[in-house]
């Protein structure tokens, strides 16, 4: 199945002793999936322009019209010539409706806005 739509997000820099970047992460998904998620994301950008980040999503509200909540992790990183982002469920943290969701979300940039695509299965 798939689930469609747009997110809003809001980053918060949080102050930490190590040389990688910690940012609060709030969003409000419209569409397929309607609800709200936080979590945090930690990152790191070297001198030439590569980076890395690995985040942790917690979604609540419904996806198709299933109510319940879950996890997603994130890991992505780009240089000069390549960029790669990789978005899981991860498996056994559905509840409710979704208990036995599994799948993966793709994140587009169009204009300044954020679109999703969620690849499930129940």
């Amino acid at each position: 199945m798939i689930a469609k739509g747009k997110f809003e997000i809001n980053m918060t820099p949080q102050s930490d002793e190590v040389p990688a970047g910690r940012f609060m992460l709030n969003k409000t998904y419209e569409g397929d999936m309607i609800g709200k998620a936080s979590g945090q994301m930690i990152s790191k950008r070297i001198e030439g322009g590569a980076a890395i980040y690995f985040a942790i999503e917690e979604f609540a509200g419904t996806v198709g019209g299933k109510k319940g909540a879950f996890t997603l992790a994130h890991k992505g990183f780009m240089n000069e010539e390549t960029q790669t982002l990789e978005i899981a469920i991860l498996e056994g943290s559905g509840t409710e409706d979704l208990a036995n969701i599994n799948g993966t979300l793709n994140i587009n940039q169009s204009d300044g806005s954020h679109f999703y695509e969620l690849n499930y299965q129940l």
